[in-house]
């Protein structure tokens, strides 16, 4: 079963990277970073004193914990669902203001790797022995039906850490309307996102001058090396991120630094890059409230309140069906 799943994660990796490779411009897809050498690496940053997004959340989290459950309880049992749930660094300040508080919750990471959600839920038990945690180890929308059919209990959806920044302004619609259309009137919704503000401190969040994100970033070419059996020169590529305070898009490239051929053994194909070509690795989107506003009213969510940190970097927003 292990191998299998594994063999079939091999062979998605392998057709993402075909298919960006093959294309003009080129593109690797953002949720590759994540091996367990990426892991090791986004822990840097999150730890670095320019990427202010974690400790803005925690922030939020820290100082309005009793404002976020007053505007979240129901006054009955409900079920706090974590999509993209990870190691719940800052979810615990929430469960555990929860539980002191004795709210009737029930608590269900999703995540799709079973290593994580098993980390998780054993640090759970050690930390809130009396939390109810059942984890979901399904795709989101596929975890968010399944608990459908389990419980009709209300639903308090979390998507935290400016995921949706990641989603091109297409997708992002889509994304949420299939999130409404799963979810029962009266079910909330709290998404953390990434706000616009001075460009320079946006751009130092993904050039910082220690080279932890250029190391992030480069770490996908090493991957491809590793498990594809490429021949990526790591120091031909160059990392280069752009910020547009327009469209609040933070964009990651790769930069060729010179013509060569690169070659991937288990897709018998040589990739050619000319001098300068760029890579395009990851969108990190970053929105107005205004824009908030907009996706909400378009995507048949209400804006219940938004919870800033005090700087005003950062929001988590709380939506909700009618």
């Amino acid at each position: 079963m292990e191998t299998t799943q594994t063999s079939t994660t091999l062979k998605n990796f392998a057709n993402d990277v075909l298919t960006g490779l093959s294309a003009q411009p080129k593109s690797l897809p953002s949720r590759y970073f994540y091996d367990a050498k990426g892991d090791r690496i986004f822990q840097q940053i999150m730890r670095m004193p320019e990427y202010y997004l974690t400790n803005c959340e925690f922030e939020v989290f820290e100082q309005q914990k009793q404002q976020i459950l007053e505007a979240i309880d129901p006054g009955k049992k409900f079920d706090l669902v974590e999509l993209g749930a990870g190691d719940g660094f800052k979810t615990k300040v929430l469960l555990r203001h929860f539980l002191e508080q004795n709210a009737d919750f029930e608590y269900f990471p999703v995540d799709i790797s079973n290593d994580v959600l098993k980390h998780l839920a054993d640090d759970l038990s050690q930390l809130f022995p009396d939390l109810n945690v059942s984890v979901l180890n399904y795709e989101y929308f596929q975890a968010l039906k399944k608990l459908n059919e389990l419980d009709d209990s209300p639903k308090v959806i979390l998507f935290l850490g400016s995921n949706i920044g990641n989603f091109t302004p297409e997708s992002v619609v889509s994304f949420f309307k299939e999130l409404n259309n799963t979810m029962r009137q009266g079910d909330m919704l709290l998404s953390g996102i990434d706000l616009k503000k001075d460009p320079g401190v946006i751009l130092e969040a993904y050039n910082d001058k220690t080279g932890i994100t250029r190391e992030f970033n480069l770490n996908l070419l090493d991957r491809i090396n590793r498990e594809l059996e490429a021949d990526f020169i790591i120091d031909n590529f160059k990392h280069y991120p752009i910020y547009d305070p327009v469209s609040g898009e933070a964009r990651s490239y790769l930069i060729s630094l010179k013509e060569q051929d690169v070659r991937i053994g288990s897709l018998n194909r040589t990739f050619h890059f000319e001098r300068a070509e760029p890579i395009h690795m990851e969108i990190s989107k970053k929105y107005s409230l205004r824009e908030i506003q907009d996706l909400a009213d378009v995507t048949n969510f209400k804006v219940k309140r938004h919870f800033t940190d005090n700087r005003k970097y950062f929001v988590d927003s709380l939506w909700v069906k009618e």
